[in-house]
């Protein structure tokens, strides 16, 4: 049981991960049409994520790894449940990857407003469809003892999955608006600094209905009921929501980018944790739900996994702790050349 207790929240940290990396490039993608008023603008938004956001990507495939390798069925009871949102999500993600790369090839206006939207879609698709995905999967699916999915993609889209899906959206929007803020100068810095702060007063409401939605509309609180020291994960989201407020008020940027990653990792093990031990809950009865005890694979899989993580993931940490120093600080008229 320890072995699939660690890997369960193995599996949800890398999530959390993800979503705090990959969470501003979805957030500056989202606010491209916004902010990029000029070709100036468009060229900073982008080249402020362009080191960082391919490797940001390795976190979803890395979290997506590990549910193949150590819940399998967890694995397939979620990739043919979610099929339709996560093809798009999926789609979306290589809409945006081509559109960086091809954006820049053609000197034609028209060409670039094309890419420009691609920009946007493949940023904003992914940002809501993950949050209504996972707020689904915090509700519970509908699927039965042989992990057929009973029912549509419209059934995804019940209030409280659009609002994890809103949720998840303001929160990325304000961590890339103040990845932004950090990067860039100008008229454009002070258009994002001041969007930034009706982005949090935008948050703050969506995140507290959330939180009241979640007892009504799932078992999240059991585990916090039970063992009430856990509820320092709430406290942590909360204070460091706040500390974003306090911290763009004082013009500290870095400080309140790293309290928007704290609000997103926070946030995400605020599910995490009400989750456990159960991975995919079936909405149809509880004896369906996969869990980290009743799903995992063996205890020699789940060893040697565990052996290459310890090696590995610290390698990849530190690579990108690397690039993000070696790419700190405002963008130089150098990089704007690319």
């Amino acid at each position: 049981m320890i072995l699939q207790t660690i890997w369960f929240f193995l599996w949800g940290l890398l999530w959390a991960i993800f979503f705090m990396t990959d969470g501003f490039d979805f957030g500056v993608g989202t606010l491209y049409p916004y902010l990029g008023k000029s070709e100036e603008d468009k060229r900073s938004m982008i080249n402020s994520i362009g080191p960082f956001w391919d490797g940001n990507e390795v976190w979803l495939i890395t979290a997506g790894g590990v549910t193949f390798a150590a819940f399998p069925k967890v694995y397939a009871v979620m990739f043919s449940s979610l099929y339709t949102p996560l093809l798009f999500i999926l789609f979306a993600l290589i809409l945006r990857g081509v559109a960086f790369e091809f954006r820049g090839q053609i000197e034609n206006p028209g060409w670039k407003r094309i890419w420009d939207l691609c920009i946007f879609i493949g940023s904003f698709v992914p940002a809501i469809l993950f949050g209504v995905a996972f707020a689904n999967i915090f509700r519970g699916i509908p699927f039965d003892g042989q992990g057929v999915y009973h029912g549509n993609i419209l059934m995804l889209l019940n209030p409280y999955g659009i609002l994890g899906g809103l949720l998840f959206l303001l929160l990325f929007m304000l961590h890339g608006a103040n990845w932004l803020a950090m990067k860039t100068g100008g008229d454009l810095h002070a258009r994002v600094t001041a969007l930034a702060e009706k982005i949090w007063l935008a948050l703050v409401p969506v995140a507290v209905i959330f939180l009241i939605a979640s007892a009504f509309a799932t078992r999240l609180y059991d585990n916090y009921v039970a063992n009430p020291g856990l509820a320092l994960v709430i406290v942590i989201a909360v204070v460091s929501l706040l500390m974003v407020k306090f911290y763009l008020s004082k013009k500290d940027y870095f400080k309140s980018w790293c309290a928007s990653a704290l609000t997103i990792v926070s946030c995400t093990f605020f599910g995490i944790i009400g989750l456990f031990p159960v991975l995919f809950p079936s909405l149809i009865d509880s004896q369906y739900h996969l869990t980290a005890f009743n799903d995992s694979s063996s205890p020699m899989t789940l060893t040697i996994m565990l052996g290459v993580v310890v090696i590995f993931i610290p390698i990849v940490i530190g690579y990108q702790i690397w690039t993000y120093r070696l790419f700190s600080g405002h963008l130089t008229k150098e990089e704007m050349e690319y």
